[in-house]
Protein backbone atom coordinates (compact mmCIF):
# COMPACT_ATOMS: atom_id res chain seq x y z
CA UNK A 1 0.00 0.00 0.00
CA UNK A 2 1.20 3.51 -0.92
CA UNK A 3 1.55 5.89 1.62
CA UNK A 4 3.15 9.03 -0.70
CA UNK A 5 2.88 9.20 -4.15
CA UNK A 6 4.44 11.62 -6.38
CA UNK A 7 3.09 11.81 -9.51
CA UNK A 8 5.20 13.88 -12.89
CA UNK A 9 5.68 17.18 -10.47
CA UNK A 10 7.01 19.71 -11.88
CA UNK A 11 7.69 23.48 -10.41
CA UNK A 12 9.97 25.40 -12.54
CA UNK A 13 10.97 28.74 -11.00
CA UNK A 14 13.25 29.13 -14.25
CA UNK A 15 17.35 29.04 -15.15
CA UNK A 16 17.19 25.25 -14.92
CA UNK A 17 16.42 25.80 -11.50
CA UNK A 18 12.99 23.57 -9.40
CA UNK A 19 12.05 19.85 -9.66
CA UNK A 20 11.18 18.37 -13.31
CA UNK A 21 8.28 15.62 -13.17
CA UNK A 22 9.54 13.95 -10.44
CA UNK A 23 7.63 10.05 -9.89
CA UNK A 24 8.09 8.43 -6.53
CA UNK A 25 6.12 5.91 -4.08
CA UNK A 26 6.53 5.02 -0.62
CA UNK A 27 4.90 2.16 0.67
CA UNK A 28 3.42 1.53 4.45
CA UNK A 29 6.14 0.79 6.67
CA UNK A 30 9.29 2.07 3.98
CA UNK A 31 11.99 4.48 4.95
CA UNK A 32 13.05 6.20 1.22
CA UNK A 33 15.71 8.22 1.28
CA UNK A 34 16.12 10.95 -0.96
CA UNK A 35 19.46 11.95 -1.47
CA UNK A 36 21.08 14.76 -3.26
CA UNK A 37 23.28 18.23 -2.39
CA UNK A 38 21.83 21.28 -1.05
CA UNK A 39 19.83 23.04 -4.33
CA UNK A 40 19.06 19.74 -6.16
CA UNK A 41 15.59 19.83 -5.51
CA UNK A 42 14.85 17.71 -2.64
CA UNK A 43 13.45 20.53 -0.03
CA UNK A 44 10.98 21.62 -2.96
CA UNK A 45 9.47 18.22 -3.27
CA UNK A 46 9.27 18.30 0.23
CA UNK A 47 7.34 21.86 0.56
CA UNK A 48 4.97 19.98 -2.31
CA UNK A 49 4.15 17.06 0.33
CA UNK A 50 3.18 18.86 3.02
CA UNK A 51 0.97 21.00 1.22
CA UNK A 52 3.18 24.41 1.27
CA UNK A 53 3.02 24.77 -2.53
CA UNK A 54 0.98 24.09 -5.62
CA UNK A 55 2.52 21.88 -8.10
CA UNK A 56 2.16 23.57 -11.59
CA UNK A 57 2.21 19.87 -13.10
CA UNK A 58 1.37 16.83 -11.64
CA UNK A 59 0.40 15.96 -8.13
CA UNK A 60 1.27 14.60 -4.37
CA UNK A 61 -0.64 12.94 -2.72
CA UNK A 62 -0.75 11.12 1.33
CA UNK A 63 -2.72 8.35 2.43
CA UNK A 64 -4.53 9.03 -0.71
CA UNK A 65 -5.33 12.38 -0.59
CA UNK A 66 -3.69 15.09 -2.28
CA UNK A 67 -1.46 17.25 -0.74
CA UNK A 68 -2.11 20.73 -1.48
CA UNK A 69 -6.10 20.38 -1.54
CA UNK A 70 -6.29 18.58 2.05
CA UNK A 71 -2.71 20.16 3.81
CA UNK A 72 -4.53 21.27 6.98
CA UNK A 73 -5.61 17.25 8.09
CA UNK A 74 -2.72 15.87 6.26
CA UNK A 75 -0.31 17.84 8.28
CA UNK A 76 -2.32 16.49 12.05
CA UNK A 77 -1.01 13.17 10.92
CA UNK A 78 2.68 13.87 9.96
CA UNK A 79 5.54 14.21 12.06
CA UNK A 80 7.65 17.12 9.76
CA UNK A 81 11.27 18.02 10.22
CA UNK A 82 11.98 21.19 7.90
CA UNK A 83 15.66 21.64 6.95
CA UNK A 84 15.74 25.23 8.46
CA UNK A 85 14.32 26.02 12.22
CA UNK A 86 12.74 28.96 12.91
CA UNK A 87 11.39 29.49 16.33
CA UNK A 88 9.23 31.93 17.98
CA UNK A 89 11.16 34.64 20.25
CA UNK A 90 9.91 35.47 23.74
CA UNK A 91 9.23 32.21 24.91
CA UNK A 92 11.13 29.31 26.38
CA UNK A 93 11.84 25.35 24.94
CA UNK A 94 8.85 24.15 27.74
CA UNK A 95 6.54 27.24 26.65
CA UNK A 96 6.44 26.19 23.02
CA UNK A 97 6.23 22.58 23.43
CA UNK A 98 2.49 23.13 25.94
CA UNK A 99 1.77 25.52 23.33
CA UNK A 100 1.89 22.83 20.35
CA UNK A 101 0.91 20.12 22.59
CA UNK A 102 -2.39 22.30 23.35
CA UNK A 103 -2.95 22.82 19.46
CA UNK A 104 -2.14 19.47 18.86
CA UNK A 105 -4.78 18.00 21.46
CA UNK A 106 -1.91 16.31 23.63
CA UNK A 107 -2.72 15.31 27.04
CA UNK A 108 -0.85 12.83 27.34
CA UNK A 109 3.03 13.87 27.94
CA UNK A 110 4.57 10.26 27.94
CA UNK A 111 5.61 10.23 24.77
CA UNK A 112 6.72 13.63 24.80
CA UNK A 113 9.15 13.11 27.92
CA UNK A 114 10.67 9.91 26.26
CA UNK A 115 11.57 11.80 23.36
CA UNK A 116 13.15 14.29 25.59
CA UNK A 117 15.10 12.10 27.53
CA UNK A 118 16.31 10.18 24.29
CA UNK A 119 17.58 13.22 22.84
CA UNK A 120 18.75 14.58 26.46
CA UNK A 121 17.00 17.93 26.03
CA UNK A 122 16.29 20.56 29.04
CA UNK A 123 13.47 22.78 27.01
CA UNK A 124 13.52 24.93 29.96
CA UNK A 125 15.41 27.67 27.64
CA UNK A 126 14.73 30.79 26.04
CA UNK A 127 14.70 30.55 22.54
CA UNK A 128 16.88 33.04 21.92
CA UNK A 129 19.54 31.53 23.98
CA UNK A 130 19.80 27.89 22.19
CA UNK A 131 22.15 26.82 20.02
CA UNK A 132 21.70 25.38 16.83
CA UNK A 133 21.90 22.08 18.08
CA UNK A 134 19.39 22.65 20.86
CA UNK A 135 17.06 24.29 18.34
CA UNK A 136 17.67 20.76 16.23
CA UNK A 137 16.81 18.77 19.28
CA UNK A 138 13.39 20.61 20.16
CA UNK A 139 12.48 20.67 16.43
CA UNK A 140 12.48 17.30 16.49
CA UNK A 141 10.69 16.57 19.84
CA UNK A 142 7.79 18.80 18.59
CA UNK A 143 7.81 16.93 15.16
CA UNK A 144 7.81 13.88 16.73
CA UNK A 145 5.25 14.19 19.98
CA UNK A 146 2.53 13.12 18.72
CA UNK A 147 3.53 9.84 17.84
CA UNK A 148 2.74 10.26 14.06
CA UNK A 149 2.58 7.11 11.90
CA UNK A 150 4.37 9.26 8.44
CA UNK A 151 7.19 10.95 8.90
CA UNK A 152 8.65 13.68 6.49
CA UNK A 153 11.92 15.01 7.18
CA UNK A 154 14.14 17.04 5.71
CA UNK A 155 18.05 17.42 6.63
CA UNK A 156 17.35 15.98 9.68
CA UNK A 157 20.52 15.95 11.59
CA UNK A 158 22.08 19.15 10.76
CA UNK A 159 23.30 20.85 13.43
CA UNK A 160 23.16 17.79 15.71
CA UNK A 161 26.92 16.63 17.15
CA UNK A 162 28.01 12.78 15.97
CA UNK A 163 26.87 11.40 19.22
CA UNK A 164 23.16 12.99 18.63
CA UNK A 165 23.18 12.28 15.24
CA UNK A 166 23.24 8.18 16.20
CA UNK A 167 20.83 8.90 18.42
CA UNK A 168 18.72 10.22 15.83
CA UNK A 169 19.33 7.42 13.06
CA UNK A 170 19.05 4.72 16.34
CA UNK A 171 15.41 6.69 16.49
CA UNK A 172 14.21 6.31 13.02
CA UNK A 173 15.43 2.55 12.99
CA UNK A 174 13.32 1.83 15.96
CA UNK A 175 10.44 3.95 14.62
CA UNK A 176 10.58 1.94 11.27
CA UNK A 177 10.40 -1.43 12.99
CA UNK A 178 6.94 0.08 14.32
CA UNK A 179 5.89 0.63 11.03
CA UNK A 180 6.33 4.35 10.73
CA UNK A 181 6.52 5.29 6.98
CA UNK A 182 9.68 7.44 6.20
CA UNK A 183 10.50 10.10 3.68
CA UNK A 184 14.06 10.90 4.67
CA UNK A 185 15.45 13.65 2.38
CA UNK A 186 19.44 14.14 3.32
CA UNK A 187 23.07 15.19 1.50
CA UNK A 188 24.60 12.25 4.20
CA UNK A 189 25.45 9.28 3.04
CA UNK A 190 25.59 7.60 6.39
CA UNK A 191 22.07 8.74 7.61
CA UNK A 192 20.80 7.34 4.39
CA UNK A 193 22.58 4.29 4.49
CA UNK A 194 21.87 3.51 7.64
CA UNK A 195 18.13 4.25 7.38
CA UNK A 196 16.81 3.52 4.30
CA UNK A 197 15.00 0.36 2.41
CA UNK A 198 15.20 2.54 -1.09
CA UNK A 199 16.90 5.35 -2.45
CA UNK A 200 16.50 7.88 -5.24
CA UNK A 201 19.38 10.30 -6.35
CA UNK A 202 18.37 13.84 -7.35
CA UNK A 203 20.42 16.09 -9.46
CA UNK A 204 19.32 19.47 -11.24
CA UNK A 205 15.81 18.92 -10.12
CA UNK A 206 15.37 15.16 -12.02
CA UNK A 207 15.71 11.35 -10.29
CA UNK A 208 18.66 9.86 -11.87
CA UNK A 209 18.18 7.19 -9.98
CA UNK A 210 16.59 5.10 -7.79
CA UNK A 211 17.40 1.63 -6.44
CA UNK A 212 16.59 -0.68 -3.57
CA UNK A 213 19.54 -0.19 -0.85
CA UNK A 214 20.53 -3.81 -0.90
CA UNK A 215 21.46 -3.74 -4.45
CA UNK A 216 24.26 -1.59 -3.59
CA UNK A 217 25.78 -4.29 -0.87
CA UNK A 218 24.91 -7.34 -2.98
CA UNK A 219 26.41 -6.44 -5.93
CA UNK A 220 28.05 -9.06 -8.05
CA UNK A 221 30.50 -7.06 -8.88
CA UNK A 222 33.83 -6.12 -6.50
CA UNK A 223 36.81 -3.96 -6.59
CA UNK A 224 40.19 -4.84 -5.52
CA UNK A 225 43.28 -3.22 -4.64
CA UNK A 226 46.34 -5.50 -5.18
CA UNK A 227 49.48 -3.97 -4.39
CA UNK A 228 53.02 -5.45 -5.62
CA UNK A 229 56.55 -6.02 -4.10
CA UNK A 230 58.56 -4.59 -7.23
CA UNK A 231 58.14 -3.37 -10.67
CA UNK A 232 58.19 -6.52 -12.56
CA UNK A 233 55.19 -7.69 -11.24
CA UNK A 234 53.63 -4.84 -10.92
CA UNK A 235 53.89 -4.51 -14.97
CA UNK A 236 53.21 -7.76 -15.41
CA UNK A 237 49.94 -7.62 -13.64
CA UNK A 238 48.66 -4.72 -15.61
CA UNK A 239 49.16 -6.50 -18.96
CA UNK A 240 46.44 -9.14 -18.14
CA UNK A 241 43.04 -8.52 -19.37
CA UNK A 242 41.10 -7.32 -16.58
CA UNK A 243 38.97 -4.01 -16.05
CA UNK A 244 41.34 -1.74 -14.45
CA UNK A 245 39.82 1.43 -11.89
CA UNK A 246 42.98 2.83 -11.20
CA UNK A 247 46.91 1.93 -11.65
CA UNK A 248 49.12 3.95 -9.37
CA UNK A 249 52.48 2.92 -10.60
CA UNK A 250 54.71 5.19 -8.27
CA UNK A 251 53.10 2.70 -5.67
CA UNK A 252 53.42 -0.75 -7.86
CA UNK A 253 49.53 -0.63 -7.19
CA UNK A 254 46.11 -0.82 -9.35
CA UNK A 255 42.54 -1.27 -8.54
CA UNK A 256 40.39 -3.65 -10.92
CA UNK A 257 36.86 -4.33 -10.92
CA UNK A 258 35.65 -8.23 -11.46
CA UNK A 259 32.83 -10.20 -11.27
CA UNK A 260 32.15 -13.08 -8.67
CA UNK A 261 33.32 -15.39 -11.26
CA UNK A 262 36.09 -13.74 -12.33
CA UNK A 263 37.82 -14.05 -8.40
CA UNK A 264 39.30 -17.34 -8.62
CA UNK A 265 41.18 -16.21 -12.08
CA UNK A 266 42.55 -13.59 -10.08
CA UNK A 267 43.88 -15.51 -6.89
CA UNK A 268 45.60 -17.81 -9.37
CA UNK A 269 47.14 -15.00 -12.16
CA UNK A 270 48.81 -12.89 -8.10
CA UNK A 271 49.60 -15.75 -7.03
CA UNK A 272 52.60 -16.42 -9.59
CA UNK A 273 54.06 -13.19 -8.64
CA UNK A 274 55.00 -11.03 -5.57
CA UNK A 275 52.16 -9.58 -3.87
CA UNK A 276 52.58 -7.08 -0.64
CA UNK A 277 49.06 -6.55 -0.34
CA UNK A 278 45.13 -7.69 -1.85
CA UNK A 279 42.41 -6.75 -0.33
CA UNK A 280 38.52 -5.91 -1.44
CA UNK A 281 37.36 -2.40 -1.57
CA UNK A 282 33.84 -2.12 -0.48
CA UNK A 283 31.28 -0.63 -3.05
CA UNK A 284 29.58 2.20 -1.14
CA UNK A 285 26.52 4.64 -1.40
CA UNK A 286 29.45 7.46 -2.32
CA UNK A 287 30.69 5.74 -5.09
CA UNK A 288 27.96 4.98 -6.76
CA UNK A 289 26.26 8.49 -6.43
CA UNK A 290 30.04 10.34 -7.70
CA UNK A 291 28.65 8.25 -10.91
CA UNK A 292 26.43 11.10 -11.22
CA UNK A 293 27.81 14.01 -9.88
CA UNK A 294 31.54 14.40 -10.54
CA UNK A 295 32.14 17.81 -8.63
CA UNK A 296 35.13 17.12 -5.36
CA UNK A 297 33.04 18.13 -2.02
CA UNK A 298 29.59 18.91 -2.94
CA UNK A 299 28.73 16.72 -0.03
CA UNK A 300 30.18 16.29 3.61
CA UNK A 301 32.45 13.62 3.75
CA UNK A 302 33.42 13.27 0.02
CA UNK A 303 37.30 13.63 -0.41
Amino acid sequence: MSIIEVSHLTKDYGHDRGVFDINMTVSKGECFGFLGPNGAGKTTTIRHLMGFSKPQVGTTSILGQNSWQNAAYLQSHIGYLPGEIALPNGMSGSQFLKMMKEMRGIENDDYCQMLLDKFELDPNIDTKQMSLGVKRKLAIVTAFMHDPDIFILDEPTSGLDPIMQQVFIDYIVSEKKRGKTIFLSSHIFHEIDATCDRIAIIKDGRIVSEFQSDELKNTTMKTYRVTFQDKDSYQQFITLPYQFTSQNEAKNRARISICDEQLDQLIQDIAKLNVEDFHEIPFTLEQYFMKFYKEERVFEGVK
